[in-house]
This record gives structure tokens, C-alpha cells and sequence, in this order.
């Protein structure tokens, strides 16, 4: 039987009204809609209409100090706003975002077998250790952890999760009515988990969701990100704006796999892409000029100058980046950082052109032209050893995910490159990954040949 030909998955951000950094002041805009439940089960089952992967929700804890010139998260956390969505939705996976640095174990695993279990298997944890270092002081904390001891108290975090969802083996729950018993306390487990960071005795109050795990999604890109990835992920969000780059971060990670006992097809690595798309070339290029000319250059400067942990109020706008510090300096997002230096060094960039680049989606790679000149654009990634599909990052909403849907979509499916219906039920089912085995179910089958 020959193997079905690979196609991309595509995954929706869904970032407020829109990614770019103006499209609040957009008039296809509402930015009333931020805060209204209707507008995101609406944009959910556009997606889901479209047969998309999924959906994202990104999470932040701390406000941030440039909010006066436009919001830069979603104003709901993600749970409420997730759980909302798949009520009204049947195939489409629901991602969110939740701290390692800033939650516990316990009450993590809780939220994320409950989101599973009320979308019947679609739940999705992007994992991330919090790059915004203003987020210590809302936890009880003067300074925000170093960034590999975020990393290895996420490690930690992962072995306790997980292990807590498999405290319940999956036919635990009997509901015996004959013979009164409610669970076979034979297969629920407690964990005794004790390690640097995380004492947890265990079990978890709810049954093993229907993935077994959520999938777990990750979107780091420093060295401990990837070596994260390699342990966990089984889908990961990446930030690349050039093939070279996109290309040798698909190699890196999936190269560290092995040493982990899994195979590259247990990860799937999903760039960012902020497609502008227009019926001509001139006409897409023309919507990207729109969009930066509602631009506020003091909102561009401040989100660069956190991003770069320097003042660059002081420098001018029309020249280059000033002397910065390395990366190992930094105690937020790393990655970011150095996507953003590169791209200046790469285009030559002054401060303002850089601050026009990243509007669209902080350092993802943005494209703007027609329908076959994106989707050509997509398909060398995807064939070329870039990306196993994409994180869209529609500049703004809903808007730009109707011209997707209408005039990329069909184009990929032209060539094969994406779903027409959907084939499963489950997220793992829509990325093509397996349900993971229960530890404690696995521990109790007899050996082979026994």
C-alpha cells in the first residue's frame, strides 16, 4: 500500500484583532471584539470551516508598560476563552498557553485533562517558561529566573504532568452500579514525585484525558528550548523570516530526538508565517504599506527595546542598532533577541525599518504577494526541509483569515498540499501523532513469550 503524500498542517494564532502591531486602529477592525466570546467562536469556526489544524491562544502575566499605544495579548486567559471555543466547534484542536515559572504542576495537568476532556480529545498546552521579566512581580518575586533554571524547572514540570495524567489508568473508571463500585482503585496511581523543584504525592482528581496526554507544544528556540523540544514536544512553534535559518532549525531539533527514543515524525515544527495577500503583487504590497502607516512609532520602539533590554529611545531612527549586549545576557527571550539582530544584519535595517519588519509578526517571516506566489512560498519550506506546516499569523482579523481561506487554501489544495475534510477526531489525530501509552498500563502487561 503506498504511504499518503505529506501535506502541512496550519495552525491559527489567534492574537486579539489581528497580529500587526496597528491593526486595532485597522478599520476592518473592532477593537471591541477583544472582549467579546462571540467574535473568537466565530473566528474558531471559520478556522475549523477551513479544516485548519487548530487553533492557539497566547497567554502573557504581566501587563505591559507600552499598552497605551495597543494591546498586545488577548485580554481573556486561555482556559475560559478555550474551553468557550469548544463548545462550538466539533473537529478543530484548542491551544493554550500556561507558565512552567509561574504555575504548579498540579493545577496545570487539573485544567489541561479537563479542557481535553470537555472537547472530546482536542486540548493542546503550549509550554512556555515566560520571557516577560515583569512577570516575577506578580508571583510573589523580585527577579525573574535565571533562563536555564526556567528551563530545568520546566523539565521537572513535564516528568510531574505528566505523570500525573497517568495516574489513572484509561478503563480506571468503572461506574459499576450492580456491584457499587465507582473507579478500580487497583489503577489509580499516586505519583511520589519528589525532585529539585516540585514535591506532588498525587494521583490527579480527574480520569486520563482522551489524548492520553494533551499535546504538548512548545515554542522555544534558544539552546534549551530546542534541547526542551527534543525531550517533549510533539509540535513546536518557531520563529525564522529566511529559508537557511528555518532549514537549519528543522535539522537541529529533530536531530536531537533520537537521544530521547523518538523519531522525527513525533515532532512537527510549524514557523510562523504573516501572509499579506494581495490579487496582484502591487496590490499585496500596497496592504502592507497601509497597515504600517498606522503604525505609533513610540509603540514599535518600546516593544523593540524590551525585546533588546536597551533604551533605543536615545538612538536614531533613521540609523542602525547601537552596540548591543550577547545574547547570553539576556534573561528573557533569547531567541527573539537574536532573530531581531540577525534580520537587521541580514537587510541592513535602521531601527525604524526593523520596527516596520517585526509589526507583523515580531521577527515570524512575513510574505506579501499573490496566492501562487505565497503558496510557492510555502511549498519550498515545506519541501525544501523548512517547516512540517504553518503558524498563521493573520496581521488582521478577521479579514485576513477570509483572504487565506479563499485564496491560499484552494491553491494548496490544488497541489496536494492540504486537507480537504478531516480524517480523525482528535488533535493527535489531525498531526499525525500517537496517543501516548499509559506507564503504569504498560508496567503491568506480561512479558513476551512469558
Amino acid at each position: 500500500m503506498s504511504k499518503a503524500p505529506r501535506q502541512m498542517h496550519l495552525n491559527l494564532f489567534i492574537q486579539g484583532i489581528g497580529h500587526h502591531e496597528a491593526a486595532w486602529r485597522h478599520p476592518n477592525t473592532n477593537p471591541q471584539n477583544m472582549l467579546d466570546i462571540a467574535y473568537y467562536q466565530r473566528l474558531s469556526q471559520q478556522a475549523e470551516a477551513a479544516k485548519f489544524d487548530s487553533i492557539f491562544i497566547a497567554d502573557g502575566l504581566a501587563i505591559n508598560s507600552n499598552i497605551k499605544y495597543g494591546p498586545f495579548n488577548n485580554f481573556f486567559e486561555p482556559f475560559t476563552l478555550l474551553a468557550s471555543i469548544a463548545a462550538v466547534t466539533k473537529h478543530i484542536g484548542v491551544i493554550g498557553t500556561a507558565s512552567t515559572t509561574y504555575s504548579e504542576p498540579y493545577n496545570i495537568a487539573r485544567q489541561f485533562a479537563s479542557l481535553d476532556h470537555v472537547s472530546r480529545g482536542r486540548a493542546g498546552w503550549n509550554i512556555v517558561t515566560t520571557g516577560n521579566e515583569k512577570s516575577a512581580h506578580n508571583f510573589a518575586r523580585d527577579v525573574h529566573l535565571e533562563h536555564s533554571q526556567r528551563y530545568e524547572r520546566a523539565h521537572e514540570f513535564l516528568e510531574v504532568t505528566t505523570g500525573l495524567w497517568d495516574c489513572w489508568e484509561d478503563d480506571a473508571l468503572i461506574a459499576d452500579r450492580p456491584g457499587g463500585r465507582f473507579v478500580d482503585e487497583s489503577k489509580i496511581h499516586a505519583l511520589n514525585y519528589t525532585g529539585k523543584h516540585f514535591k506532588v504525592r498525587g494521583p490527579i482528581d480527574i480520569p486520563r484525558p482522551p489524548q492520553g496526554y494533551p499535546v504538548l507544544v512548545q515554542a522555544g528556540s534558544s539552546k534549551d528550548g530546542r534541547e526542551f523540544a527534543g525531550r517533549f514536544a510533539e509540535a513546536i512553534y518557531t520563529a525564522q523570516n529566511n529559508l537557511k535559518d528555518a532549514q537549519e532549525f528543522y535539522s537541529d531539533v529533530k536531530g536531537r530526538l533520537l537521544k530521547y527514543g523518538r523519531t522525527p515524525d513525533q515532532l512537527c515544527i510549524l514557523p510562523g508565517l504573516a501572509p499579506i495577500v494581495g490579487l496582484t503583487e502591487s496590490e499585496a504590497k500596497e496592504k502592507q504599506q497601509e497597515l504600517n502607516e498606522y503604525l505609533v512609532p513610540e509603540y514599535g520602539l518600546h516593544q523593540l527595546s524590551q525585546s533588546m533590554n536597551l533604551d533605543l529611545f536615545t538612538y536614531p531612527l533613521d540609523g542602525p542598532l547601537p552596540e548591543l549586549p550577547p545574547v547570553e545576557q539576556i534573561n528573557g527571550g533569547k531567541s527573539r533577541f537574536q532573530v531581531y539582530v540577525d534580520l537587521a544584519k541580514r537587510e541592513n535595517l535602521t531601527i525604524r525599518e526593523l520596527t516596520h519588519w517585526i509589526a507583523f509578526g515580531r521577527g515570524h517571516d512575513t510574505f506579501a504577494g499573490t496566492p501562487e506566489q505565497i503558496v510557492d512560498h510555502m511549498e519550498e519550506w515545506f519541501t525544501q526541509g523548512g517547516c512540517d506546516g504553518f503558524n498563521l499569523l493573520a496581521p488582521h482579523l478577521p479579514a485576513d483569515l477570509t483572504s487565506f481561506s479563499e485564496h491560499i487554501l484552494p491553491e494548496l489544495r490544488r497541489r496536494g498540499l492540504f486537507r480537504t475534510e478531516y480524517t480523525g477526531t482528535t488533535l493527535r489525530d489531525h498531526l499525525g501523532l500517537n496517543r501516548p501509552e499509559n506507564r503504569y498500563a504498560s508496567m503491568a502487561k506480561p512479558a513476551k513469550n512469558a
